[in-house]
Order: C-alpha cells, then structure tokens, then sequence
C-alpha cells in the first residue's frame, strides 16, 4: 500500500536526521529506473524540509519520456537528450554512480504507508503505529485535565483528536496520477460499502493542474470523491499554505470551549505550526488516498489496520476492504491518463482566461502606485539611500525582541495564511476599513509593508520565551517588562533608537525559503540574530536584508551563557575589518549589572554576502551597481 508520498516523506526524515543543511543532494541507483517524475518532482521541492540547498535527480529517459508525454515539443525534447548526453549527464541503469563526498541508502521496499506530524514534515509516523502515535504526541498537547473532553455539536460529540480538515492539495502531491487515481478509487469503494463522511470534517480538492480533473473524470472517480465532500475548490495550493478557509462556526466555538485539540490530514508538502488553520493544532501530512481514509474515520485515534474505519451498509468496513490494489490504480493510470490532455490543457497557458486578457493595465515604464491600495505599496527599502554605503558600526545597546527555542520556521517568523481580527494587522487593516471577511491572509498581502511587518512573529503557535507560558505574538519591552505585541515593542524600540535582537535556538529559519521572514524583522529594526544555527536559506536572507547572523561557538548557547532574554546586547568588531567568520565579541548586560562576554561566529559567508552587508541589504546593493554603471 505504500505510494509516492511516503517515499517523500521517508526521504524527508531521513535526510533531516542525516543533517544536509547547506549541501547538494543527488539521488542515485537502480531505483531510479523505476521511480515516476511526479515522485521525483516531490521529493525535489521537499529540499526546504530537508534543509538541502537542492535536490537533484539525473536526467534520464524517465524524464524524456515525460516530457513527450506532457506534450514538449519534440524537437526540444532531443535537444535536452543530446545536450545531457554531450555534457555527461545523462543517466542509464549502465552509467557508474558518480563519487559524492557522503551517501544515504534507501530500499524502495522497504518503504511504509506512513504520516508526518503533528508540527513538522520530517517528524514522519509509520501508519501502523499513527494510533500510538497521537496518543504520545498529540493529544498531549492540551492540558491533561482537558483530554478526555468532548463537545456537542449539532447532535454529534466532537472529541479530542477530530479530523476537522481533510485536503487533498499540493503543486505536486497532486501532480502524480498514481495518488490522485489512487485516492478516487478509494472514494469509489468506500461510497460503495455505504461510507460517509462524518460531518464535522472539511473536504476539499484542490489539485495543481487541470489535467488531474480530466483524468478523475476520465476513470469515473469523481461522483464519488464529490459524494464524500472532496469537491473541486480551484487549482493550486489550499491549505497547505494557509488558504483551507475558516471552519464552521459552530465547530470552531466547540474546539474553543472544549480546548480541543483537533486535527488536519493534508496531501500538501508542509504543516509548520499555525500554517494550516487557526483552529488546528495538529498537522498530518499524508498521501491522497490516506486523506480520504482520514476523512471517513473522522478522528486520528484509529488504527487504520486492526479498526474499522466506519459502518457501512452490510457492517463494519476496514481500510484493507478499500483499499485499491497496485493493479487497479496501475489500470486506472492506463487507461485514463493521456498524453493529448496535457497538450490541450497547456497549449494556451499563457494567454488566460478571458477575465485574465481583460484586466485594465497602465502604459508607461514605470509603475502608477495607488496610495489606496491594501495590498500593493511602494516599498521603503530605498528611502534615504546615498549613493555611496555609510561605514558598517557595531552594534550597541540592542534589547532582545524575540527570544525562541529551536527549529523555528519561517512560518513562525512570517506567517502565511490567516490574520487575526484582534493582531496587529488585522487592527490595521480595520483603520483603512478593510472588512473582517475581507482580511484574504498574509500570503496574498505580501506587496504590502504596513500588513507584512505587522504580521511578523505574528504566527499563534509562536512560543516567545521572554514570556514564559505564553503563545502567539506577544513579548516584553524592556528594561520594564511590560509585555505588548511584538510589533508594538519593536515599533517603540525603533523609537528610542534601541537596535532590536533576536536569540534562537537550533535550526533556525527552517522551513519555506520565505523573503518576509528576512523583510519584516529588518521593517521591525532587529539589526542581528544569534542562533545555535541556521537553515541555508534564511540566513542568506538575512544577510540580504542587512540583518547580522551570528552563531554560538560549538558548545554554547543561551542557556549555558545564562542569557535571560532581559540583558543590553552590544557586539563588537563589526566595523573593523569585518570579513566571513569572523569571530564577535557579544557583550550582554544584566540590569543587575552583570556582564556576560562570549564570542560568536559571523555567519557572512561569502565575500559577496559581505558587499551585500555593507551595503544594508542586496536590494540596495544591486541599485546602486546599476547608478553606477549608469553614470
């Protein structure tokens, strides 16, 4: 029973635990022979979760073959073989593994149904041990004295551990026939045996392509996948980044008073915290025919092998009694997905639809903001911009912002999907009368500075340590400790000219390769991180944005330094001779006047970073190349 997307997500955990930070992954070996381009084009985009800076795979004549079948042309089609072939890149079952610095090895075979959760996508759960599972990981998320609650809804009793959220969603989950059919068939049998979906759980479809209509439709699976609520929502990412839309809300009031934790099950490729829904705080990422599964049961303390997953109409229905075997989705394949669907599809791609070609646009080069608009503003990176960079200074005075534990995500650091009414961007969009149904959420505002840097730190699940016991965005200002909303602090200590800090854990920056997450703290005045370590992407933009990465000497880090968080943070050497890894010295000041000395790595990297650096950021940089070689 195991498909595509528990390869991915066995890849995904390995590869976490091996450590790839910074590095370029290959994948190599006979498998490959054998392994479809959807599962590799899954795997690939997987490198954020991995932590790679990339992960390849070989061209071969699986790729050939389809790009023929996706409707290349074909004259393109032998270009790419016979320049792959010229530059030794192209790969045969006959060609030598290449010699690389470190290896992995993976048995497909050895390969399990498996689940990835609740909070991230390398923490990976066979599926016969998912009961167990929970019962360890999840339901202990809420109070003890809370976990055995349940709450009335409409006649049924909404209980700890409710699948509320089933989606099958994902650019390229959704891509791989084989998961798609999968899961129709699955619909099919399921609806056959009298199954139903319980109705506190949210279903969509949101495939990546058109095509995966067409061939849903094709292998008559689509009656029954809408049967069970999976109904075409659009085309593209839902809820995997944040667009699941709100619950009902008499469910969302019942997860409230109950303190419940409930769940999503999501065919998507991430489940950061506070990514998928407010109201969810338990994330699984699963294959397509695994949602459904989740859907019809409803709740994620079932053991999908020993459990019924529902009554159906002659009796208890198990998962083994749905479950399409390898031939019957092999079949489905065959028969229902063909090469002239992708011709037709994408023949006028770039054209749009007719809503697409009749949208007003302004002539002229440059751009006509509209002082108005809550969702594109001109930018303040340049204001102020010599045409020469100031001297870099140390750093002085600074005040600590943000003080987290480790593998903090970008998501943590900059949301994507909803925003709040009470949070700071949900008040300001309030201002311009921007009405709460009208709010969209943070991915879809991201042309706008007022919205995004408010919306830094902003994540509900955010754990700020400066305010011990609390979630969400919250901090305290010092020296008093008045605690407020981070963007409040921060904004206060731009004022007082305090240069903000940010102290972090392991891992930091995990996660998508968000530019926000680089943008908002910049917008929010912190002038540098430190942190245990960095993801490879995150830390470049920082650097990108003029912010100083350092990182602890092996050994330390804020607890054995005996950091509370409250100290005066100054740092040293910066405006002498600064160059890649260069040691620091970080000065921390206690109010009672205690003084903490260590040294941190500058995590510059390159000498380029560096231009960047001086230059307060690469936005700056690249201007002022171009004046220059203008003049």
């Amino acid at each position: 029973g195991a498909t595509g997307t528990d390869l991915v997500l066995r890849v995904t955990q390995m590869l976490r635990a091996k450590g790839v930070v910074g590095k370029f992954v290959e994948f190599y070996g006979t498998g490959l022979s054998s392994l479809p381009l959807a599962s590799r084009a899954t795997i690939a985009n997987m490198a954020p979760e991995y932590g790679a800076t990339m992960g390849f795979f070989p061209v071969d004549a699986v790729t050939l073959n389809y790009l023929r079948f996706t409707g290349r042309d074909a004259a393109l089609v032998d270009l790419v073989e016979a320049y792959t072939k010229a530059q030794g890149l192209f790969r045969t079952d006959a060609t030598p593994d290449p010699a690389f610095s470190d290896t992995l090895e993976l048995q497909l075979g050895d390969v399990e149904p498996a689940i990835a959760g609740p909070k991230r996508p390398q923490d990976r759960i066979n599926l016969r041990e998912s009961k167990e599972s929970w019962a360890r990981d999840g339901i202990t998320m809420t109070p003890e004295e809370n976990r055995a609650r349940s709450v009335t809804v409409d006649g049924f009793e909404l209980k700890q551990g409710a699948v509320v959220i089933a989606a099958i969603t994902s650019c390229t989950n959704t891509s791989n026939p084989e998961v798609m059919l999968g899961a129709g068939l699955l619909a099919r049998k399921a609806v056959e045996k009298g199954l139903k979906t319980p109705p506190w759980v949210k279903t969509s479809l949101a495939p990546g392509s058109q095509v995966v209509t067409e061939y849903l439709d094709a292998a008559g699976v689509s009656p029954y996948l809408n049967e069970l609520g999976f109904n075409l929502v659009g085309y593209g990412c839902t809820t995997c980044i944040g667009n699941s839309g709100p619950l009902d809300e008499k469910i969302t009031a019942a997860i409230k008073e109950g303190d419940l934790v409930a769940a999503a099950v999501l065919s998507g490729n991430r489940n950061f915290e506070g990514r998928v829904n407010p109201d969810t705080r338990a994330n699984y990422l699963a294959s397509p025919p695994l949602v459904v599964a989740y859907a019809l049961a409803g709740r994620m303390d079932w053991d999908p092998y020993n459990e019924p997953i529902g009554e159906g109409t002659d009796g208890p229905v198990f998962l083994r009694d749905i479950w399409p075997s390898q031939a019957e989705v092999g079949e489905a394949v065959r028969t229902s997905v063909r090469s002239e669907m992708f011709q037709r599809r994408y023949a006028d791609v770039f054209k749009g639809d007719e809503r697409w070609q009749n949208i007003e646009t302004p002539s002229g080069d440059l751009y006509e903001w509209d002082e108005w608009s809550t969702y594109i503003k001109n930018p303040p990176y340049f204001d102020d911009l010599t045409a020469t960079p100031s001297p870099i200074q140390d750093i002085s005075g600074g005040r600590v912002l943000v003080m987290v534990g480790d593998s903090i995500t970008t998501d943590h650091i900059s949301p994507a999907g909803n925003i709040a009414a009470n949070s700071p961007a949900g008040h300001w969009l309030q201002s311009q009368d921007v009405k709460r149904e009208d709010f969209n959420q943070y991915g879809a505002r991201r042309g706008h500075d007022q919205v995004m840097v408010r919306g830094t730190f902003a994540n509900i699940r955010l754990k700020n340590l400066l305010v011990p016991g609390s979630e969400g965005n919250v901090t305290a200002h010092q020296p008093g400790g008045e605690q407020m909303s981070i963007f409040d602090a921060a904004m206060r200590y731009k004022a007082e000219g305090v240069p903000a800090i940010i102290l972090a854990g392991r891992e930091y920056g995990s996660g998508s390769s968000r530019d926000w997450a680089a943008k908002g703290p910049y917008l929010q005045g912190v002038r540098a991180v430190i942190a245990e370590s960095y993801e490879r992407i995150h830390r470049s933009n920082l650097v990108g944005m003029g912010i100083l990465p350092l990182q602890y000497l092996p050994g330390d880090d804020r607890e054995s330094l005996g950091l509370t968080g409250r100290e005066t943070i100054s740092i040293s050497g910066v405006a002498e001779d600064l160059r890649p890894g260069k040691r620091l010295t970080v000065t921390a000041t206690g109010d009672d006047g205690r003084v903490t000395n260590f040294e941190a790595i500058c995590r510059i990297d390159t000498p380029v970073e560096l231009d960047y650096y001086r230059n307060g950021g690469i936005l700056q940089y690249v201007l002022r190349q171009i004046v220059a070689a203008g003049s």
